[in-house]
């Protein structure tokens, strides 16, 4: 009896990039027009691209969901040539797997002062609080993109049954290390900061830090695993200075994802 071989794994394929301007002095390399785990490779691996092509005049470069801001100098570039350079930097991305990943292992105190909105994001989902903390304890999160505020973290992966709207009435301040959902995401805001976003808990872990190289702890294409911890535990790991949560190398996932983001 023969037996036939599984096929190689053949990444998803990218549509041709569409080039944007974004006034006189940014453009926009847009690889596609959804949210999901290969497009979203495919922005960050034409990031790394435009960083070790070393194009000249390249200011900064801003990767998202689904596309990258490349902002220029004009007195050093133009529209033209950089526009053409990135879009042959471009060419290609849907043809390389998937890169190994890094996984943070980040604890959360969840509930009481830590998490308001616990209760009653259990409520709506028609679950109990423990069953929800079980639900983000068990979802393997992935880092989108960073944005909003230094270092803000929106995250891809909240089950589906945790699907819910933002908060009518936004807080005008949230606690710095507040983990959060809000519509199909997740998110962990580094700072304190203005949020219509529900309040489950809050991390010890100091994922922007101005003292530390890079002040970034948490990158885009990482993954994110919660793991609960008390308030004691919660005191004892915010004490210590500077802490940062265990992480681990994890193998390419092909582009899965445990949930969608919009």
């Amino acid at each position: 009896m023969s037996v036939t071989p599984p096929s190689p794994f053949v990444p998803p394929a990218v549509p041709p990039p569409i080039l944007r301007a974004a006034g006189d002095s940014a453009l926009i390399v847009e690889l596609g027009d959804g949210i999901e785990p290969a497009l979203n490779d495919a922005v960050h691996r034409l990031d790394r691209r435009i960083a070790d092509a070393g194009l000249p005049g390249i200011v900064e470069t801003v990767p998202t969901y689904r596309s990258i801001l490349v902002q220029f100098d004009p007195a050093l570039t133009g529209a033209d040539a950089l526009g053409g350079a990135l879009l042959d930097l471009a060419a290609g991305l849907g043809a390389a797997a998937a890169e190994p990943a890094l996984r943070w292992i980040v604890p959360v105190c969840f509930g009481g002062a830590h998490g308001e909105d616990l209760d009653e994001v259990a409520r709506r989902s028609g679950l109990t609080a423990a069953e929800v903390v079980a639900l983000h304890c068990a979802a393997d999160y992935r880092v989108y993109m960073l944005g909003f505020s230094p270092g803000f973290a929106y995250l891809g992966g909240l089950p589906a049954v945790l699907h819910q709207p933002r908060r009518e009435n936004p807080r005008m301040v949230t606690p710095a290390g507040s983990v959060m959902q809000g519509g199909e995401q997740a998110a962990i805001s580094p700072i304190a900061m203005p949020s219509g976003w529900h309040l489950l808990g809050r991390t010890p872990a100091r994922t922007f830090d101005l003292r530390r190289e890079p002040p970034f702890l948490l990158a885009p294409g990482d993954r994110i695993r919660f793991t609960a911890i008390s308030a004691a535990e919660y005191d004892r790991l915010e004490a210590l200075p500077g802490f940062v949560p265990d992480s681990e190398t994890i193998a390419a996932d092909r582009g899965a994802d445990q949930g969608a983001v919009a």
